[in-house]
């Protein structure tokens, strides 16, 4: 190899290191600046109205000690007639919840089967009255146990029983994911379907501001990180 050959293929290494160099060190000035920015970017806030921004009003402490809670004696035996329409509130839940349902004969408030779109697990139900009525169950979104250690203890027994028969704090869901959520809060449980994680918190948020409950530091983060991915989710009516 003649010696203008071998000077040409060391400028030519010379000038890919030199590259190779020069595109290293804009892409750790393109990683800072973008750093930067992040860190000046303010967390979603959410439009008037919205979860987000309701969210942001409520009180915010820890929870109190859960003694003396009992489902029952507190908030009345499940399912009352509470709004005098001759319908349980389940029965009124699942006429709501379900589709295509069928009442029982003769009867004009028993819903004898149907098919729920799960929000919680994204699976459809088939419900049917018997044995395995269980498979649906009527979920309390705020959990009476977690309304008890947020506030309200401290409510009288007409209270109590009014938000446990709330439509606004109930759904119904699969049974064994409201077996498995029990008295958790959002930082402790959320649904598997994460399409409804929006929803869900948005109702859990609506129920706390209508009935003056608080969250707990936890719980309030929790609830930010799900809305900050959908800022303007609205506060559901019913």
């Amino acid at each position: 190899m003649s010696s203008t050959t071998t000077s040409t293929s060391s400028r030519h290494r010379k000038t890919l290191q030199l590259v190779l160099v020069v595109v290293a060190a804009l892409v750790l000035v393109g990683n800072f600046v973008l750093k930067s920015l992040g860190d000046d970017v303010a967390p979603a806030e959410g439009a008037e109205g919205s979860a987000l921004a309701t969210l942001e009003t409520l009180t915010v402490q820890d929870a109190a000690d859960d003694a003396g809670y009992d489902r029952e004696s507190d908030f009345g035996t499940a399912w009352q007639d509470v709004d005098d329409n001759g319908c349980d509130t389940r029965n009124d839940m699942l006429q709501r919840d379900l589709e295509d349902f069928e009442l029982s004969a003769g009867d004009t408030c028993q819903v004898a089967s149907g098919t729920l779109d799960d929000p919680y697990t994204g699976a459809t139900i088939e419900f049917e009255r018997g044995p395995r009525s269980g498979d649906v169950q009527i979920d309390h979104v705020v959990a009476l146990k977690n309304a008890w250690i947020t506030g309200a203890a401290d409510w009288d027994k007409d209270k109590r029983v009014q938000i446990a028969n709330d439509p606004l704090n109930l759904v119904a869901s699969d049974g064994p994911a409201n077996m498995g959520k029990g008295a958790k809060d959002a930082a402790q449980w959320l649904p598997d379907n994460q399409a409804y994680r929006c929803e869900y918190v948005a109702r859990q948020i609506a129920v706390k501001a209508k009935y003056g409950l608080w969250v707990t530091p936890a719980e309030r983060d929790a609830m930010t990180d799900v809305l900050t991915t959908c800022p303007s989710e609205p506060l559901p009516a019913s």
